[in-house]
């Protein structure tokens, strides 16, 4: 196992892996906070068919994956209100999305799979330890920038989750921040599908945010540990992995992520009713 540790395919996947991890514990967060759970799981559909679109027309399976999945999250907050994912909407583009995916998937078996025939697998599990230098460091520079957009917005994105219509009153851009986040999941959804696939990918957006928001109701305490939860089980998965090579690493990953959210019914911990408005101040108020 040592010795897998120093192979660069191994030190690729911990490295981009790290980022990705860390993104999907922060967006995951406001996902679970918002009750948006339902859009995850929609977009990693999107992404497979996104995907599948760019490979059936020959280009790069990245360029179908980022744009299916942030034009499809800003559509999805555009057609709800005040740019907030509505499950009519999100079901109804659920089956549309996957009637396309389903005729892309056709086209690229019948025309273009000679060229590229496992990419329609790692679309769907994933394909962490398949990166190469190149690819890590744009997961990197992707995942990174998805954090530092997310963090930049967490405090008037929180306020607009806890209370819209007090944040709307105070001058908060209650519908801006609402597609600009689905944005964010969007990119998200697209960067996870490398490392997990997108038959998995909400696993790692919903495990380490439900297990840190079980832990914790103060928020910020549940954003910094989800991410960390994130990270740490996909540093376990990618471990477990390496020492069985017989598991495929998405598989690794989410059985780590289960078992610790398994791990929080354990004890008693404190449930709480939510987080509470009254302890979020509005932007500009001190």
């Amino acid at each position: 196992m040592i010795a897998v540790l120093t192979q660069p395919f191994f030190q690729h996947a911990l490295l981009a892996g790290t980022f990705i991890a860390l993104a999907c514990g922060l967006v995951g967060c406001f996902l679970v906070l918002r009750a948006q759970i339902f859009t995850g799981d929609a977009l990693s559909h999107v992404a497979f068919t996104g995907a599948m679109a760019a490979l059936a027309g020959g280009y790069d399976l990245r360029l179908g994956l980022f744009a299916a999945t942030v034009g499809v999250g800003l559509l999805i907050g555009g057609l709800g209100r005040r740019g907030r994912a509505d499950d009519v909407v999100i079901g109804s583009v659920f089956a549309w999305i996957l009637g396309l995916g389903a005729f892309f998937l056709t086209v690229y078996t019948t025309s273009r799979s000679g060229a590229q025939g496992g990419a329609g697998t790692s679309v769907l599990f994933g394909s962490i330890f398949g990166l190469h230098g190149s690819q890590t460091t744009v997961a990197v520079a992707i995942a990174g920038a998805i954090c530092v957009a997310l963090l930049l917005i967490a405090r008037p994105l929180l306020f607009a989750t806890l209370d819209e219509a007090v944040a709307a009153a105070r001058g908060v851009p209650v519908r801006a921040l609402g597609l600009g986040f689905l944005a964010l999941v969007g990119a998200c959804a697209g960067e996870a599908t490398q490392a997990v696939g997108s038959l998995l990918l909400l696993g790692l957006l919903a495990a380490p945010a439900g297990a840190a928001l079980r832990l914790t109701d103060r928020p910020y305490r549940a954003l910094a540990l989800s991410a960390g939860l994130a990270v740490a089980e996909m540093w376990g998965g990618l471990l477990l992995s390496a020492a069985a090579p017989k598991l495929p690493p998405s598989f690794a990953i989410m059985a780590t992520a289960t078992a610790v959210y398994a791990a929080t019914f354990l004890g008693r911990p404190r449930r709480a009713s939510g987080p509470q408005p009254a302890g979020v101040a509005a932007p500009g108020t001190g």
